[in-house]
Parts: C-alpha cells; sequence; structure tokens
C-alpha cells in the first residue's frame, strides 16, 4: 500500500479528552477517530489491525469444530421479553420503536436470536452437539463510555453458543472453548490469565473472565501468591477464620455522635481500630430489603448478595427507602431493633465482634459495646465480603495479591437458563423431549486490539506483535527527489510484494523526520530504509520492538526480512 494516497492521518499531539496509551495512539495513529462519545470509525490502518485479530479469532473457532453464522443486530423485544431478560437487563439495552410502533432493541448479545435459530430447526438428540458462532456489532449504552474502544457503545463481538444434550457434553464444550481462548490471546500476543468470574445479566454458572494484565484495567484480578489460582473480585470467596476475643462483655450503651456518619469519622473520634466498628448497608434485592453487615474494615459486595438470593436486581437503598424502612437516614443505620420487612445478613467476621459500635438507627446516635447474638438477630452468616490482599487463597496455597486487567473474553456455562424459557428442547434417544443445555462465549474484539496496544507500546508510539501488525513492514524512500532512492525503494516494493509481504510503502514528499516519526507511531514490526546507500544497493532494516538496525544488501534482503519475521513470532 503507497502511503502517499492511504488515509493514515497521525496526529502529533496527545488528544486531550484521551487518557490512556491504547486510546491516544489508535487517535494519533491514525487507527480510529471519534464519530459521537463511545462511538468510533475504524480507519484503513486500524481496519486492517481489527482483521488480522478477527482471523486469528476465525481460525480457531474453526479449529475447534465451530461453525460461522450472522445474526441481525436488530431484535425484537418479544425474544428478550420471553427469555424474561427485556427488563432484568436494564439501561445499557438500546431499545428503540419501528414506524409501526414495534418495539424493539439493538442487539448487545444474542442468546435469545440463537435459542430460537436453534429450536426452530434442530429437534434430535443426532444433531447435537453444535457450535455456532459470528463476528458482529454490537450495541450498549455505557453509562460512561471511556478509554476509546476499550469502553464503548458500539464494538465488534465474537460471540459464540454451544448447544449439547448432556452436562458433560457442555464440559467438553466448555473446555473446547476455553483452549481455543487460550490460543487467540497467545496468539495475539497478550499477557493475560483466565479467571474465576460472575455470570452478571448473562444467567448460568461456572465462568471464567480472559484478562490482559493492565495498570488502567477496570478489573481487579485477585490471585494466588503461590499458586494458579485466579478470580475476579466479585466472585472471589474469602475463607478467612476468625475467633473471638476473651473480653467480657459489656452492658449495650448507646450514645451521641453528632455528624459522624463514616467508618473512618467514628474510628478516628473514638481512636479504635475499623474492626471492632459494625458497618450495616440497606440494599433492595428485587424490592425487598435487605441489611449487609461487615466488619468496619471489609467492603460489602453485592455480586455475593446476588447470588446468595439469586435475585435478579442488587441496588443499594436510596436515602427515601433507608428512611421507610430504617426510620433513619443513612450514616447512623445499625442492625438493633429492625422491622421484621428487613432481612439481616452478615459476614461471619461480624459474629466475631466483641464489644464493638454500629448505628442506633437514630441521628447522631450510636452503640457501642454491641456484641451480635446477644443484642441483635442475623437471619443468616454468610461470605458477604471483598476479599482483601493478605487473605489466605480460597486454595489453600499462598496469599492473596492484586492485578488490574482488561477483560477480553469471558466464557459461561448457560445450562437451561434460555432453553427452558424459550422451549429449545431435542428429542432424545427414547424419543423424549429434553430442553437442550447451553453454553455462550463471547470475546470483544476491538478490545482485544485495544488491549494489545496497550501491552504493546513505548514513548515513540505502538509496538505491534507480528500476528496483528495491520502491514508486515514500512518500507521507506527518505528522498524521493533522489533517482537512485525512488527507483530502488520502488523496485523493492514490488519484489517484496511478490515475495507475500504485506507493505506500507512511505513514498510521501515528506521530510525525513516525519517520516521516521510516524514510523514509529505506527510501529510496524519491521522498518527498511532507503536512503544515501541507494546506489550501492544498500539499505538499513530495523526492528521496532528492540531497535536493532542492520545495513542489508537488497541481494539478501528477503532473506533477513524471513529471519527477523520469524524470530518476531
Amino acid at each position: 500500500m503507497r502511503q502517499n494516497h492511504f488515509l493514515s492521518p497521525t496526529l502529533r499531539d496527545v488528544p486531550s479528552d484521551a487518557e490512556v496509551s491504547s486510546h491516544q495512539l489508535m487517535l494519533r495513529a491514525g487507527l480510529i477517530r471519534q464519530t459521537a462519545s463511545g462511538v468510533y470509525s475504524f480507519l484503513p490502518l486500524g481496519m486492517r489491525a481489527l482483521k488480522k485479530v478477527e482471523n486469528i479469532v476465525r481460525e480457531e473457532m474453526d479449529a475447534a469444530g465451530a461453525q460461522e453464522l450472522l445474526m441481525p443486530a436488530v431484535q425484537p423485544a418479544e425474544l428478550w421479553q420471553e427469555s424474561g431478560r427485556w427488563e432484568a437487563y436494564g439501561p445499557e439495552l438500546m431499545r428503540f420503536y419501528d414506524r409501526h410502533k414495534r418495539e424493539f432493541a439493538l442487539g448487545p448479545t444474542h442468546e435469545e436470536v440463537i435459542t430460537t435459530l436453534v429450536r426452530d430447526d434442530v429437534k434430535s438428540y443426532k444433531k447435537l452437539p453444535m457450535t455456532l458462532y459470528q463476528i458482529q456489532t454490537k450495541f450498549r449504552d455505557e453509562r460512561r463510555p471511556r478509554f476509546g474502544v476499550l469502553r464503548s457503545r458500539e464494538f465488534i463481538m465474537k460471540d459464540a453458543y454451544s448447544f449439547d444434550t448432556t452436562q458433560e457434553g457442555l464440559d467438553k464444550s466448555y473446555d473446547s472453548m476455553f483452549l481455543a481462548y487460550t490460543n487467540v490471546f497467545t496468539r495475539c500476543g497478550l499477557d493475560f490469565r483466565a479467571v474465576v468470574a460472575d455470570s452478571g445479566a448473562m444467567g448460568g454458572k461456572d465462568t471464567h473472565e480472559f484478562m490482559v494484565l493492565s495498570s488502567i484495567g477496570e478489573d481487579t484480578i485477585a490471585y494466588s501468591s503461590v499458586s494458579n489460582y485466579a478470580a475476579n473480585i466479585e466472585i472471589a470467596p474469602v475463607v478467612s477464620k476468625y475467633e473471638k476475643s476473651n473480653e467480657d462483655e459489656k452492658p449495650l450503651e448507646k450514645f451521641d455522635t453528632p455528624d459522624l456518619k463514616t467508618i473512618d469519622e467514628l474510628a478516628n473520634s473514638l481512636n479504635i481500630d475499623k474492626d471492632k466498628l459494625i458497618k450495616a448497608v440497606l440494599f433492595m434485592v428485587d424490592e425487598k430489603p435487605v441489611l449487609a453487615l461487615v466488619r468496619g474494615d471489609h467492603e460489602v459486595n453485592d455480586v455475593k448478595i446476588k447470588h446468595f438470593y439469586h435475585a435478579q436486581v442488587v441496588e443499594l437503598a436510596s436515602h427515601e427507602q433507608t428512611i421507610n424502612y430504617m426510620n433513619c437516614e443513612p450514616g447512623f443505620i445499625g442492625p438493633i431493633n429492625v422491622s421484621n420487612d428487613v432481612d439481616i445478613v452478615a459476614d461471619p467476621a461480624v459474629e466475631a465482634i466483641v464489644n464493638g459500635v454500629c448505628g442506633a438507627n437514630e441521628k447522631d446516635k450510636h452503640y457501642k459495646y454491641v456484641n451480635s447474638q446477644r443484642d441483635f438477630s442475623v437471619k443468616d452468616y454468610i461470605d458477604l465480603r471483598f476479599i482483601k490482599e493478605g487473605d489466605p487463597s480460597p486454595d489453600g496455597q499462598g496469599v492473596i495479591k492484586f492485578a488490574e486487567g482488561i477483560e477480553v473474553g469471558h466464557v459461561f456455562k448457560l445450562g437451561t437458563r434460555y432453553s427452558e424459557a424459550m422451549g429449545a428442547v431435542f428429542l432424545d434417544e427414547n424419543g423424549k423431549s429434553k430442553p437442550m443445555i447451553m453454553g455462550c462465549y463471547g470475546i470483544g474484539v476491538t478490545r482485544v486490539l485495544a488491549a494489545t496496544i496497550e501491552q504493546n507500546h513505548d514513548d515513540k508510539g505502538i509496538v505491534w506483535p507480528t500476528t496483528v501488525a495491520p502491514f508486515d513492514l514500512h518500507l521507506i524512500a527518505v528522498n524521493t527527489k533522489n533517482a537512485d532512492q525512488k527507483q530502488l525503494s520502488e523496485d523493492l516494493y514490488k519484489q517484496l510484494k511478490r515475495a507475500g509481504c504485506d507493505v506500507l510503502f512511505d513514498d510521501r514528499a515528506e521530510r525525513p523526520g516525519v517520516k521516521f516519526a510516524d514510523a514509529d507511531l505506527i510501529g510496524l514490526p519491521l522498518r527498511i530504509t532507503v536512503g544515501k546507500k541507494a546506489a550501492e544497493g544498500i539499505v538499513e532494516v530495523k526492528v521496532r520492538k528492540t531497535d536493532e538496525v542492520l545495513e542489508v544488501h537488497t541481494d539478501q534482503l528477503l532473506n533477513v526480512v524471513q529471519d527477523l519475521t520469524e524470530r518476531l513470532a
């Protein structure tokens, strides 16, 4: 591709609204341009890299026996109502009416559509197992689009769905997709980990997220200091054991705490450790009030509440709801003398607190010398808090450490969540009707591209892995007015293309400094510079990743390019 007529507008300055390296570099190197908040156009350079990622994904899906199809982005509301997700999915679902006042959604995912397709056309166990996938644009009305295409409203995703007759079959399909995902992210040159995760609005259980390790990741990975255990912090179980102190219980006492609403304010004012405080947080769990109790130095994990109650929606109670159910404004609520309408659940650490402090459900009042079994009742003691660094690893090996990660893939065992709701059944070998057992597997293709750049860049620009680079190499004619340089550049361009190399040829009438700066910014794996020694048939080959520079005679150029490419792979 000749750069003179190639749409690759580079920028010298860092865009003010781009917070992270991948977003900055994708804009500066001319890969993307913003059309609206969270909505981007991919320019030719970005599209070529995107296609490289798509091809890797497609090759691994095909190798795993999955079949590619394409489903519509526009989905009728009836399908989502049939599955029960029309209301549960929330405001991220982009909904609209057509001219006939029929309600539709722009698909954020395709469980409903794929289930109806298979339901209508697959009737017998003889057709199963079956895995189907697509690579398609998805839409989610993100509350806060950020970080460029890492969190956008419109993005490209590979979603696959498996259909099996038995749980053992699902396990096999799941393992096959897990291996395919491992291959995809390895081939893309990513440093990643597969972590135990929460299924969220997808439903189902036994899920893993594939996380690219990055300091700008929005997810926290809890991992063992010595083993392979890793989980999203939302789902990591706490296995810590707590023992009560042997101090004597003191009589309960209410006392004044004017304007002391937070745990930190209380601990500082009373000069006590936060682990002596009982933190109370009111949630609405499918519209039922639930008071969650944790130790003052711990944080409530609402995902664990959702799992315990098998709930669809868990939200913090509003100011008005708190007053209604607790007869008090937030900041002073606690578990003593609570209405029977409110469930009280507590983390096991709370049971071990002796002579603690909690809110009195009265403005500017707290209780001290609080003891759980004596002063209030708890419906259930459950693992209710976020795991912390230094906690024992759930697998019994080492302690927990934290790392940030960018989620680029997610695999789910859905079971019969959708097939039962939507009537996707098959006849077994005995002629008996049974629901299909499903799995779901997603890769954020645009996210993979951004995550690759996030992990592969320096202060000059992108440093592409060879597998996803938009071109194999960058050929630069330093001075297009010099006859020797121009002729040799043209000859090499044709020669490299005939050899199967994908070449970006900088034939622009620009200053050498501009060309070199753009080459570093775009970051192709190899750069071939035709300069002052063109008349001697000598060119300069530079490896972008290592800055290694070689002077090579054109007779040996193809061999050198091949050797370097193999070394970088």
